[in-house]
């Protein structure tokens, strides 16, 4: 490596902090945005800017921190500055890819492992690659590793998922038997004495705690700071008491409002000063390592002893990486992406899941289900029904009808959730270890959630597996981070400018398509906004958009079909797979638009019996139109995947006339629902009879097929199983038009 190639790296180490605080406040914004959102607090635009402000502060303190980055991991003084640039180049492009991954999947995974174990990998590389160049090498591998400091981090990492967890949910449990779920009376009597432990026990851990870290404290304030930290406590209490009680007699202010609102501000600012080193903590350590060894006589060889010591880093450089941070906030829609996965694992009423159940998730929930019901067996009556009826959850009276604006859980959960995990995250940071904002954050939501019993019968399963799902995705983080950055440090080592390109083409090409990904993703979200119901209070426009939805729903089912059928018979099996993953999007629009059908059910009356009976048909119907459209595919995919043989000539000519007939009784039904009048009724109810005599006849000649064994047994399977499925799916969508009919007074009847 040349001199002037380490400028061409440094260059390309600061160009890598500015895109890792891009991707890296799309990873971790749910940490700090999840509870106001979550709760509604206040308009988006506002909590918005209350994060920014906190961000802005929060980089400040984080001073402290970067020493982890230069020293933490490894011993700089064995390393060259050449040999450090390596790492460090190595580490950032991993970085970067990794997060950006687990952005576009909306994964929350954690900054502060991925910069950790891409340091350690990297690091483990370089000392190997050292001890291995070195004739009669004295030194081992770990000595190279900074293992004391490696081993805490991680420690206090995994330690911290247990503590956030447990801590969630203990001081949720305390706080929903204080206030219960009804807490708007409770919150006039308790209400200012515990925003006033809030405000203490936030503000102790931001500013006394974090008081070390600042950039631009000097020592003997922050000194002062801690040595009368009980009065600055005792006085923050009493003030923030009275200023809450004023609020809550003389301006009826609900004052979890702006608790909420301090609170995203403070975890906001513990996450910038926690996790700032993870995103320029390493192109720092790299300047750093150049600056001091172009000063020496000998850049490229000279150990670098210096980056042992304490440095310290400008203000001005924090504030424009909170800059950035504060942009990227605002802009990326991948940031909403990860909000959304947590908010909706920690959402108070089941609804539509993320996530299925595993057998891991089942075996879990029925061992707690087993423990809670044996602490029940021994405990008295008395004390049971006194917990139950303040734990008892209960649905605000504004929000009973109004599912649009009803919050995913409330301002007390949320309270919760960010006095815990800025008391966790501030901890970690006075004590300069690098904890993982996502980590505790996402388990302190977790265990009030679970305390909160959001974790119900209807959606116990699905959370547990979301939630095992996103934990795995951390395991997974560290062994990917390690691996992936101990490949990019040989290859740099070993190519040198050669290996420089080749590390840049990857990433570019990797960053490329996850963006495209997400684009894929993000249009799949917004057609399922389309079966969101606006209205509810009314009755006939609710049923109106009903069948909108229907209409939609047909045609991308008739749309899949379409192309399920002539990738099979040309044996296409990438396009079948596209098909098969979109299966499941189907299955979930048929899901919101079942729920949507029960929250029209419940505005009927009693008196409208054959209105319900008729409307609730469409369940029916609905379940084997998905159930025929996934058989068809799975099969169709199974088939060409498995290598069987393909449709004969005879067979792909019947099938091309199945369908024809088949996704025109669709395109006439969905054209019904859409334009809400009937097109020609009687001539679906013909092409169905039709299609019913078309596969009997078909069928006949499939048994000559079979008798003359031209048609193998796999192959006649297949053929039966797609027409059936056919006139199957053609008599829903006929029954279907029939209920349409009956809704909207057309007296037409098709069958």
């Amino acid at each position: 490596m040349t001199f002037q190639l380490c400028y061409v790296i440094v260059g390309l180490l600061i160009l890598f902090a500015v895109f890792d605080l891009i991707v890296g406040v799309a990873n971790d914004a749910v940490n700090f945005l999840n509870s106001a959102i979550g709760s509604k607090a206040a308009p988006f635009i506002i909590i918005m800017i209350v994060a920014s402000l906190g961000i802005l502060a929060g980089v400040t303190f984080s001073g402290g921190m970067m020493e982890v980055a230069r020293k933490g991991i490894f011993h700089p003084q064995f390393f060259t500055m050449p040999e450090l640039l390596t790492i460090f180049l190595a580490v950032m492009i991993t970085d970067v890819l990794l997060l950006d991954l687990f952005n576009t999947y909306g994964l929350p995974t954690s900054t502060t492992v991925s910069i950790v174990f891409d340091l350690l990998g990297a690091a483990v590389a370089l000392a190997a690659i050292k001890i291995a160049s070195e004739t009669g090498a004295t030194m081992a591998l770990w000595d190279y590793i900074n293992t004391a400091k490696a081993m805490a981090i991680i420690g206090s990492i995994l330690l911290s998922i247990v503590v956030a967890f447990f801590s969630g949910a203990l001081m949720q449990s305390l706080s929903r038997m204080l206030f219960t779920f009804d807490y708007q009376k409770k919150l006039r009597r308790y209400g200012a004495l515990w925003g006033g432990v809030s405000m203490m026990i936030i503000t102790y851990f931001i500013l006394v705690q974090g008081a070390g870290g600042t950039t631009f404290m000097s020592e003997e304030t922050a000194s002062w700071i801690k040595a009368n930290s009980s009065l600055l406590m005792t006085c923050i209490f009493i003030v923030t008491v009275i200023l809450f009680q004023v609020m809550l007699t003389c301006f009826k202010i609900n004052i979890l409002k702006p608790i909420v609102l301090i609170g995203t501000f403070a975890l906001a600012m513990a996450f910038a000063a926690n996790d700032l080193v993870n995103f320029i903590g390493v192109p720092l350590a790299g300047l750093n390592a150049f600056q001091s060894a172009a000063s020496s006589n000998d850049p490229m060889n000279i150990l670098m002893t210096a980056l042992s010591k304490k440095i310290h880093t400008p203000t001005s450089i924090m504030i424009l990486a909170g800059g950035i941070m504060v942009s990227a906030l605002w802009l990326s829609k991948k940031a909403r992406t990860v909000t959304e996965t947590e908010i909706r694992l920690g959402q108070q009423d089941e609804g539509i899941e993320k996530y299925e159940s595993i057998w891991l998730s089942r075996k879990i929930v029925n061992l707690f289900d087993s423990l809670f019901s044996s602490i029940k067996n021994i405990t008295p009556k008395t004390l049971q029904n006194a917990v139950g009826n303040r734990m008892k959850p209960v649905l605000p009276e504004n929000s009973k009808n109004n599912h649009a604006e009803k919050p995913a859980f409330d301002l007390i959960r949320a309270s919760v959730n960010l006095m815990v995990a800025t008391a966790v995250v501030s901890f970690g940071t006075s004590q300069k270890l690098p904890l993982s904002t996502t980590y505790v954050t996402f388990m302190v939501a977790m265990g009030s959630s679970f305390s909160d019993q959001a974790w119900g019968r209807e959606s116990a399963v699905f959370r547990v597996t979301g939630v095992l799902t996103v934990i795995g995705g951390w395991f997974l983080t560290a062994f990917i981070a390690f691996a992936v950055s101990f490949i990019f440090a040989c290859i740099l080592f070993y190519f040198k400018i050669p290996g420089l390109i080749i590390s840049m083409i990857i990433s570019g090409y990797i960053i490329w398509t996850n963006h495209h990904k997400h684009k894929a993703q993000v249009k799949i979200k917004d057609e399922m906004t389309i079966y969101n119901l606006d209205k509810i209070d009314n009755l006939q426009e609710a049923v109106s958009q009903t069948f909108d939805h229907l209409a939609f729903l047909l045609k991308g089912i008739r749309e899949s079909l379409d192309i399920a059928f002539d990738s099979l018979f040309k044996g296409n099996l990438v396009t079948l797979r596209q098909e098969r993953v979109r299966v499941k999007h189907f299955q979930n629009s048929v899901n919101i638009i079942m729920a949507n059908i029960f929250k029209v059910l419940r505005l009927l009356s009693k008196e409208d019996h054959e209105i319900s009976y008729n409307y609730y048909q469409i369940i029916r119907r609905l379940q084997k139109l998905s159930d025929g459209h996934r058989d068809t595919v799975i099969r169709s995919s199974m088939h060409v995947s498995n290598r069987h043989t393909g449709l004969l000539d005879a067979q792909i000519t019947e099938l091309k006339e199945i369908k024809k007939v088949f996704l025109n009784i669709i395109f006439l039904v969905e054209t019904a629902f859409r334009d809400k009048k009937i097109i020609d009724c009687q001539d679906a109810v013909g092409q169905y009879h039709y299609l019913r005599e078309l596969v009997d006849d078909y069928n006949e000649n499939q048994i000559k097929r079979i008798r003359d064994d031209s048609s193998k047994t796999r192959l006649s399977i297949l053929f039966y199983a797609i027409s059936g499925n056919s006139v199957m799916m053609a008599k829903q969508n006929i029954k279907l038009l029939d209920i349409f009919n009956e809704s909207f007074k057309l007296n037409q009847k098709c069958s």
